[in-house]
């Protein structure tokens, strides 16, 4: 009828490690969450990030909304962009899809 002390904490004891295998199936999920979404989004950030600081003028770009156009003047945070003979757009920087033909620099005759 009464529970000796003795038996009460055996019983208990054999917990602490079943707490600890619950848990692992979350750890691996986050572990594979992280390798498969989260890792190669960020690498995508960042070269996005690095094309877009990129940008001079005579780019040839598309924007996020689908415009293609060339970049006739660069400024801080937007872009002046010509997309036919005389309408030009200005556009601001993050909202570039892909720079399609970079401009090179000019060698130097020596």
């Amino acid at each position: 009828m009464f529970v000796t002390p003795a038996y009460a904490q055996a019983a208990g004891g054999a917990g602490g490690g079943a707490a600890f295998a619950q848990f692992i199936p979350l750890i691996l999920i986050f572990a594979i969450m992280y390798f498969l979404m989260i890792r190669p989004q960020q690498k995508r950030l960042k070269q996005h990030r690095a094309m877009v600081e990129a940008v001079k003028k005579g780019d040839q770009v598309v924007t996020q909304g689908g415009i293609l156009g060339k970049v006739v003047t660069v400024r801080d945070d937007e872009l002046e962009v010509e997309i036919a003979q005389g309408v030009r757009v200005r556009v601001i920087r993050s909202t570039l899809a892909q720079v399609i033909n970079k401009t090179e620099p000019v060698a130097a005759n020596k």
